[in-house]
């Protein structure tokens, strides 16, 4: 087996990307499901339900989906559920993949501990996004489904992570959902970030209903946005795309930021406007049920299942029937704001994000002079950023929308 890789990454991955970026037919990322297993049960998230009919691979299918992934030139595979790290051999999937070449990516809900943290890396684990869509840690408690402490233990892995994490080639993201429980916190988590050196991706509140249930959209029909709130989700995306400008590390494109307005109205979305209003899958992504099935996306399954660790599946990957099949799938699609995706389709097919992407990644990636850093820090950063002076948008169901909270509350 090849040794691992110690830069961000391989050359698999830069050749896959460089091709995506020419012809728009290469698989550049894909959302594993590791496990539907997860310790919380936060508001916006079904997927824990939704998976949790399949079951999980054996390590050994998993080295199989990796030889197979490094076949077909899959540049990055985010290690995602539930939550992975509730699978004791995470290292061992971490190490399958980036040992053949295949970067990959974990999205965790700050549970791991130490331990778990350190095994992960040494693995070859070097790129991180963790949730966080608040710095009060009482309302990030009440998302994550009531469960006490877990803000502060989101702050003790994100210091655990800087603490072992390379300073160089690793990349580490705060994942932020923007919705009505935590419209007031979004600029303040940017700062936080910003502060220590790690960047904010925002993903719009998906709200389904059981008719139409989808992976990771909610049943919980109070988190849409009211048309009455529509002016305050406008005003938040303006004032992070202004700070972006002005240099805080916020990940998100300027296309998906505007395209995130028109979601929360329930109007359509232009990502996929250079594809014929159709999504990039397979052709530059798709993902992966617990059991090694492929998906199209989080949000739907194919009738006949193809198995991504049977020996052929690179052959059925680029099979004219096979990819009929998926886009029968996804041409049925609304459209969705689930980041990654929008993202990638945005960063291969649009000019001024694709030179961001690269920026960010390979010509000036952020500098981390201040990591290590304790959890103590962490929450005296919060504590400062929070007590700040400053307007920050506050819902008033049933009442006008205002902006208040000038000494850093949302109440």
């Amino acid at each position: 087996m090849p040794q691992l890789r110690y830069h961000m990454f391989s050359s698999l991955s830069k050749a896959t990307l460089a091709k995506a970026a020419i012809f728009h037919d290469a698989p550049v990322y894909v959302q594993f499901y590791v496990t539907a297993r997860c310790n919380l049960t936060c508001k916006q998230c079904n997927i824990i339900y939704a998976n949790s009919d399949v079951r999980e691979c054996t390590i050994g299918e998993i080295h199989r989906i990796a030889e197979n992934f490094a076949k077909m030139g899959v540049a990055i595979v985010l290690l995602t559920g539930g939550e992975p790290f509730a699978r004791k051999d995470l290292p061992e999937i971490i190490a399958a993949f980036e040992s053949r070449g295949v970067h990959v990516r974990m999205q965790t809900n700050g549970f791991a501990t130490e331990a778990q943290i350190e095994a992960a890396i040494a693995a070859g684990g070097k790129d991180i996004s963790i949730s966080l869509d608040t710095l009060r840690p009482d309302a990030q408690d009440d998302i994550n489904g009531g469960f006490a402490k877990s803000w502060h233990r989101a702050l003790k892995a994100i210091a655990f992570f800087t603490q072992r994490l390379p300073k160089e080639g690793s990349f580490a993201s705060l994942g932020c959902v923007l919705q009505p429980d935590s419209i007031g916190s979004i600029e303040d988590v940017v700062r936080f970030g910003t502060a220590i050196k790690w960047y904010t991706s925002l993903v719009p509140i998906h709200v389904s209903d059981y008719v139409h249930p989808r992976g990771f959209r909610t049943f919980d029909q109070s988190l849409r946005f009211l048309p009455s709130e529509f002016a305050a989700v406008d005003g938040v995306i303006e004032r992070v795309r202004a700070m972006q400008r002005e240099g805080y590390l916020l990940y998100d494109s300027d296309r998906y930021l505007e395209d995130m307005k028109r979601f929360v109205r329930g109007e359509p979305t232009t990502w996929r406007d250079k594809n014929g209003g159709v999504c990039d899958s397979p052709n530059l992504y798709f993902a992966v049920l617990p059991n090694g099935d492929f998906a199209p996306c989080c949000d739907y399954r194919l009738s006949n299942a193809a198995s991504t660790f049977a020996p052929d599946f690179p052959n059925v990957y680029r099979d004219a029937r096979f990819r009929v099949e998926v886009k029968d799938v996804v041409s049925a699609c609304e459209g969705c704001m689930y980041g990654s995706y929008p993202e990638i389709t945005i960063a291969m097919r649009f000019l001024a994000a694709k030179l961001q992407r690269m920026r960010t990644f390979l010509t000036a990636p952020v500098a981390k002079d201040n990591w290590p850093l304790r959890y103590e820090q962490l929450v005296e950063i919060a504590e400062t950023i929070r007590g700040e002076p400053r307007q920050r948008a506050k819902l008033e169901r049933g009442k006008t929308i205002r902006f208040g909270g000038s000494n850093g509350q949302e109440d």
